[in-house]
């Protein structure tokens, strides 16, 4: 395939298969600021290996019309699928990750072993943003590598194939403590008040066999700062695959993406 011929995978906010002779930066641009579409908040989406074939996809035909327009500007977009695309993806054939903010500052993201998480001790609560291809927001007593395994078992009644995640920063004693001395505090998580997260809180922790509880039907991941992420992203799967892309350190981002740190 000719090197000016992308595979992209939106992960946020509309979930599909991409085709497009833009690289990356050039692609978030467009998307977030260069199309006719308006859209207004971030994009996350992932760069597929082009080797990448599935009998689901029609990835040829797509490909063969990536032509550039008569005035030999480079096709945007030619899109390949937009329903059940994540499911359908070879999720190690993910090469890196792109968040893009609302300004079209955008982060490149690359794998990395889900093995040298550092996870906090065993019951501690956590914050969990689903991003697709189900959005709810998670309270869970469950790691992110455990958490990812659940919502992917068939076993279960609400499971999914694949499953494209995150762990938010959240500090469970210091809310409530922080609760208790302010009612009326800001929420801590963009869209939820303090006042159901801390009986979401108390429920979960009195309930000794209840593992998790959801917090919101949609996780409002356009409204969630890029600097509440924990760890970084996660794709499990079904058949127990994970793929890890680590969101770098405040600092780190800083000092080689100023334009993104201001944006985070």
């Amino acid at each position: 395939m000719s090197d000016d011929k992308h595979l992209y995978l939106i992960l946020h906010p509309n979930p599909s298969l991409v085709g497009s002779q833009y690289n990356p930066e050039q692609f978030a641009r467009h998307y977030v600021a260069g199309s006719t579409r308006h859209y207004d908040g971030k994009v996350v989406f992932a760069e597929i290996d082009p080797s990448f074939r599935h009998p689901y996809f029609r990835i040829e035909e797509a490909l063969e019309e990536l032509v550039p327009h008569e005035d030999g500007r480079p096709k945007a977009t030619k899109f390949i699928s937009v329903y059940r695309v994540l499911e359908h993806i070879d999720i190690e054939k993910i090469n890196k990750v792109y968040l893009t903010s609302p300004e079209a500052a955008c982060l490149e993201l690359v794998p990395d072993d889900p093995d040298q998480i550092q996870t906090r001790a065993a019951g501690v609560l956590r914050v969990f943003a689903e991003i697709t291809p189900v959005r709810m927001l998670v309270l869970s007593k469950l790691n992110i590598m455990e958490f990812g395994d659940s919502i992917t078992d068939a076993s279960s009644t609400k499971s999914v194939p694949t499953l494209f995640y995150t762990q938010l920063e959240f500090d469970t004693e210091a809310f409530l403590s922080d609760f208790e001395v302010n009612p009326l505090m800001q929420p801590p998580i963009p869209g939820l008040h303090p006042s159901k997260l801390r009986d979401a809180i108390v429920d979960l922790k009195i309930k000794h066999a209840k593992i998790s509880k959801g917090l919101a039907l949609d996780s409002t991941f356009n409204r969630i700062p890029y600097r509440l992420i924990r760890h970084g992203f996660m794709f499990t799967t079904a058949e127990g695959k994970r793929r890890f892309f680590r969101m770098p350190k405040a600092r780190q981002i800083e000092e080689t993406n100023y334009k993104f740190w201001k944006s985070m």
